[in-house]
């Protein structure tokens, strides 16, 4: 076949020049036929002129019409060109007299080759051929003029104009992913067959790609789940050569031999994609360009670099998609030098706007956004990771990637369109190299608060210097490890003195993530901003509950001991909320955590609900003021107290002020059958030095029993912190139990007289009206009154026996003389027995000749 040129440079007169090439070409029966193929412009008139073996002829002119001669054959006959010629040739208008020998040959052979190919070779149209080439990066181009310089053609509808390797839609009209497809699980049968389908190609060893293309997309309905099947198979059958990366062997690129070993290069990944995708149809090209992947490091030019990464584009539905199966197969841990399996699903048709900021082509159309970023701007970019859009995560605060310390902090914010569990790291850089170092700082420099629908991260680095900081979420009750969802660079200039912050192994503070699902509901402290502690170090941290729970909680300060910080806390358990009452004895920042289960989970875990930041500005230490040690977890009215049937507490909360150093609580017992008991501790022995030898402190509590209503009434000795416990049990044979401790706190140092001594004889119904003190002066009159219910006699037994008379009001009422003796009894006789019980014992003490 000879391909003749002749064109008019200058445009003048029949200056011309010519140039001829010589090829030969075979037909579908093998026999060689010569074909002579001439253009000429002439007078800015185009002329094609074809003539093959048997004489055919056919003549077509651009500018003015010239007709069309037919050519006699070898029998003399004659007949239309179009019946010998196997397809019309495209008519290619040039671009200002300049045409592009090459093309316009290839453009010759691939029409009149057509018919020639076998049936696999020609499933591409004319628009899929256009499409269907590999992007070359700008360094290999070959700038010649004969390569630049390209023929105006009518253009396929997924290309531009004049350069059909490059997509011609906008950003603009672009259709969004979820119009295509509007979930993954859509393909979950395509996706179980491919997968299936790889292990028995694999064993079957199977290594053509074109074969495992036919193989995976058979029974595939349209070209979407045809390159979904390519996606998958890719994904789960091709491991990253990392030895190939770092040079340890030769890198496998071909589509073979990654087949073959079962791994390769991204270029490996993306040259077998498109080797995949054309043999089922589908328009596929190679994208190389720059990725914030393997080797890359913030806040160096990669203008400096060469390009070191490859994906593909797709044109699918009717516009391009770009996709990446190497990053979607896995990540690569640089530490341990290895290659983890891990599937990613975000980059398959990844939307444009999200993959750019991983991804930068080295030409910019193949952005495809409307306005394509710069590189500067690509490197300026925080690094985010599939994560965080699968999250629904968006940066709030910083736009940019690297950010500066104002005043020695810098804040951090994301919001989410779900809610979601989040944790940070903080490393210094080496100001040497600039790589993040090892050791993480720990969690007093930085103060992460997060919220149903994002997080707050102030950031309080120790020292001038840069910092790497990477964010990871999760979301809410789902297992596993956090994900890493950003990373950004802080650069501090200076620091600002401050007080210690604890430190926070949890790293959030407030109430946690998806304690909602723990049945927390809300919390009294808000945020991550410090609770302020009052003038007396005491505060208290209240969680709402949407159902009865256990609570456990620890206390932290540099200077707080453990044995300290037990007597620090006062936990109460109700059915709707858990109260931490805190003492904090030294000044500066606490760390509250706080740990709850479900209140009927006897072996469950204490899960961690919320870590709570206190803020203490005096100095308070005070031994004596801080709880009792030996408090349990049921201080005050709660759960425990509940299940035994008491109700109505006139103090409902477990800390109780004795102003006077005297109280009574009161509470209703709505079973019969429980028997209560109450005792008082002391935390410090020294409170009651001179009682102690004459009274326990069992004389310093009196209950009282009327109908359904107890009274527990409490005299303390002497200043200090003391602990009431309430016990009950319903038969004799079982032990008491504790319900609940009071912690009363008597801040008067008047010494307080104890009750009398009470035998089981006092039951339900007696009341003691006076004397209240269980110590009488000597030779006194003393007014007796008291309700005993069933008495049918009641005296006053000393040096001798008073009777008290029974009022109107069935009170027993008298006055007895205490004289020379030593105590005064108090005893009635019932109807039932007719004999005498003593009721109580009074003690006749001369307390200032004692003192």
């Amino acid at each position: 076949m000879s391909f003749t040129i002749t064109k008019d440079i200058n445009n003048k007169g029949n200056q011309t020049e010519e140039s001829a090439i010589q090829t030969g070409t075979t037909d579908s029966n093998n026999d060689t036929k010569k074909h002579t193929f001439d253009f000429k412009v002439k007078n800015s008139v185009e002329k094609y002129e074809i003539q093959n073996a048997s004489g055919s002829q056919i003549v077509q002119t651009r500018g003015n019409t010239e007709n069309i001669s037919p050519a006699k054959n070898d029998q003399g006959g004659s007949q239309l060109a179009e019946q010998n010629h196997p397809k019309h040739l495209t008519i290619v208008p040039l671009q200002d007299d300049v045409v592009s020998h090459k093309l316009l040959l290839e453009n010759y052979q691939g029409k009149f080759c057509e018919e020639q190919r076998p049936s696999t070779k020609r499933q591409l149209s004319a628009e899929s051929a256009a499409k269907s080439v590999s992007v070359r990066k700008r360094s290999t181009v070959i700038k010649s003029q004969e390569e630049i310089v390209k023929p105006r053609s009518l253009a396929s509808p997924g290309t531009q104009p004049g350069r059909p390797y490059l997509p011609g839609v906008c950003s603009s009209k672009r259709k969004p992913r979820k119009l295509l497809f509007s979930s993954t699980e859509i393909f979950n049968k395509v996706d179980t067959y491919c997968i299936k389908k790889g292990k028995e190609l694999r064993e079957l060893e199977v290594f053509s790609a074109q074969n495992i293309a036919r193989a995976v997309t058979e029974g595939a309905r349209n070209d979407l789940e045809k390159l979904r099947a390519i996606w998958i198979w890719l994904c789960h059958n091709i491991e990253y050569d990392l030895e190939g990366y770092l040079g340890l062997s030769q890198k496998i690129c071909s589509p073979d031999e990654v087949i073959r070993k079962g791994k390769g290069v991204c270029s490996g990944y993306s040259c077998l994609c498109v080797e995949m995708c054309r043999e089922v149809g589908i328009e596929c090209v190679e994208v190389s360009g720059y990725s914030k992947g393997v080797g890359y490091q913030a806040g160096l030019s990669l203008a400096e670099k060469h390009s070191d990464h490859e994906w593909n584009a797709v044109f699918v539905g009717g516009q391009w998609w770009l996709l990446d199966a190497c990053w979607g197969a896995g990540t690569v841990n640089m530490e341990t030098q290895t290659f983890m399996k891990r599937y990613d699903d975000f980059y398959f048709l990844t939307e444009p706007s999200e993959f750019i900021n991983s991804h930068f082509p080295d030409d910019q159309t193949w952005q495809l956004l409307t306005t394509p970023i710069s590189m500067e701007e690509f490197e300026m970019r925080p690094l985010k990771t599939s994560a965080f859009y699968q999250f629904g995560l968006t940066l709030t605060q910083p736009t940019q990637y690297k950010t500066t310390t104002d005043n020695g902090e810098a804040l951090v914010s994301m919001s989410s369109s779900r809610p979601l569990t989040f944790s940070y790291e903080m490393r210094q850089r080496d100001p040497q190299t600039g790589a993040p170092k090892q050791e993480e700082l720990d969690s007093s420099c930085g103060v992460l608060s997060v919220t149903r629908y994002g997080m707050k991260l102030r950031l309080l680095p120790p020292e001038p210097g840069a910092y790497e900081i990477k964010l990871f979420a999760q979301r809410e009750s789902e297992p596993g490890a956090l994900r890493w969802v950003c990373s950004l660079e802080l650069e501090c200039t200076s620091i600002q003195q401050r007080q210690t912050l604890p430190d926070n192994p949890y790293q959030s503070w407030g109430l946690v993530a998806g304690t909602s699902a723990l049945g927390i509901k809300s919390c009294s402290v808000q945020g991550e901003e410090a609770l302020e502690v009052g003038d007396g170090g005491e505060c208290k941290v209240i969680l709402l509950t949407s159902r009865p729970l256990m609570m456990v909680c620890e206390l932290i300060h540099h200077e707080l001991s453990t044995a300290v910080a037990r007597r620090c806390l006062a936990l109460q358990t109700a059915a709707d909320q858990l109260v931490c009452n805190v003492m904090c004895p030294y000044k500066g920042f606490y760390r509250l955590s706080m740990f709850a289960r479900d209140y009927d989970s006897e072996g469950g875990t204490f899960q961690n609900v919320g870590n709570y930041m206190l803020h203490c500005r005096t100095q308070v230490l005070n031994p004596n003021a801080l709880y009792p040690a030996d408090l349990g977890l049921w201080c005050g009215p709660g759960m425990r107290t509940q299940e035994a049937g008491l109700s109505h507490f006139s103090h409902t909360g477990a800390i109780v002020n004795a102003p006077q150093g005297r109280c009574n609580i009161t509470f209703h017992c709505d079973s019969p059958d429980l028997q209560i008991h109450a005792a008082l501790y002391a935390e410090n022995p020294g409170a009651e030095l001179h009682r102690e030898a004459h009274f326990p402190l069992s004389r310093y509590v009196l209950l009282t029993f009327t109908d359904t209503k107890v009274t527990v009434s409490v005299c303390t000795p002497s200043a200090g912190v003391y602990r009431l416990g309430l016990y009950g049990r319903k038969s004799p044979q079982q032990d008491y139990m504790l319900l609940c401790d009071y912690i009363i706190r008597n801040v008067c140092d008047r010494l307080e007289d104890p009750f009398p001594f009470v035998y089981s004889a006092w039951g339900k119904g007696c009341v003691l009206l006076e004397p209240r003190s269980g110590v009488l002066a000597p030779q006194s009159m003393v007014s007796f009154r008291v309700r005993v219910p069933g008495a049918q006699r009641v005296c006053v037994v000393g040096e001798k026996r008073t009777d008290l008379k029974m009022n109107k009001s069935r009170v027993w009422e008298g006055e007895a003389l205490t004289g020379n003796a030593t105590q005064l009894k108090l005893a009635t006789v019932t109807k039932e027995t007719n004999d005498m019980h003593v009721l109580m014992i009074f003690d006749v003490i001369n307390l200032k000749n004692e003192l």
